[in-house]
């Protein structure tokens, strides 16, 4: 398992444990007591290192390179019954944006979401999970045909933000987020928005309208990442943990604004140290909220979402 630099502490306590285990296997000396002294400093550290994190250890859990992406959770959730759909109809099939129809117990969704890769060469096929303006647009046709069969939509949310390069902008990125954004607040089926990784900029908002908005703990949801603005504000990428601090991106932020609906908890250490137990807390919590919602009418879907963004933020005449 890879380590963050504020983990270290919790690396050298993990590697006293199994240097203490192999010895009593590998020995007739019985150091259970001393595996169990070491167990518990292991927990009372991992406790005390993850009920104090600041918003920029928290960016950089988000980014975990072992932490689950988007089809992770949709096979863990779905199992064999995800049929990936693919293309916009228009320029081609982007690999950064995925979606599909898939089932959680009897009811079908359609999931869709950003891929990151794994490894180099993944990272360049799904383009680093940076979507392109046809990627938004498949996404558009991916959601107006669960609206057309009356399938509620799950979007799961992991950017770095949409794709910046010319060729994007001449295609219409800004064009294909704001009709993205148009066209999910009135939608008529309901939409269920999960932050897994991170949420940045228009490339998260294109696909992140919801009735419902949650937030895994150690996510980020902000309008820039903390490098960009320290950037632009310093001048230099060395101020990024005071930007993340400034930013209030974080779930416990973002619920305290009225921003998120739900933080749905992860297991202590992170997504990445027990992936089973997150997928079932996102498999739960995508149910609970489509039972809250199943039942309303399409015009009561589209107020109760229109009426949620309405009363965000303050105003003063």
């Amino acid at each position: 398992m890879e380590y963050l630099d504020f983990e270290l502490p919790i690396k050298e306590l993990q590697d006293q444990l199994e240097k203490c285990q192999l010895i009593g296997e590998e020995s007739d000396v019985d150091v259970t007591q001393t595996c169990k002294k070491i167990e518990k400093k292991l927990l009372e550290t991992k406790k005390e290192i993850y009920k104090n994190l600041t918003a920029w250890q928290r960016v950089q859990m988000s980014r975990h390179p072992e932490r689950p992406y988007t089809l992770d959770h949709i096979k863990a959730l779905c199992g064999d019954s995800f049929l990936e759909l693919h293309g916009d109809r228009n320029v081609k099939d982007d690999k950064a944006m995925i979606g599909g129809l898939g089932k959680i117990g009897d009811q079908s969704y359609m999931f869709i979401g950003q891929q990151k890769g794994f490894n180099t060469k993944t990272r360049q096929y799904r383009n680093f999970g940076m979507s392109n303006p046809e990627g938004y647009r498949k996404a558009l046709r991916l959601m107006k045909s669960a609206e057309k069969f009356g399938i509620p939509v799950v979007t799961l949310i992991d950017t770095p933000g949409a794709y910046p390069g010319l060729e994007a902008e001449e295609r219409g990125q800004g064009e294909a987020i704001a009709r993205n954004i148009l066209e999910m607040t009135r939608l008529k089926v309901p939409i269920i928005t999960i932050i897994i990784g991170e949420g940045a900029s228009g490339g998260a908002l294109g696909i992140g309208v919801g009735n419902k908005v949650l937030m895994l703990e150690n996510t980020w949801y902000s309008v820039i990442s903390p490098e960009s603005c320290s950037s632009i504000l310093w001048r230099s990428w060395e101020y990024k943990e005071q930007a993340a601090e400034a930013l209030k991106l974080t779930s416990p932020d973002m619920k305290r604004l009225k921003l998120i609906d739900e933080i749905i908890k992860e297991p202590l250490g992170g997504a990445h140290t027990d992936r089973a137990a997150t997928f079932e807390a996102v498999k739960k919590a995508i149910e609970a909220n489509y039972e809250a919602l199943k039942n309303l009418s399409p015009k009561d879907l589209v107020n109760q979402r229109m009426d949620k963004y309405l009363e965000m933020g303050v105003y003063k005449g």
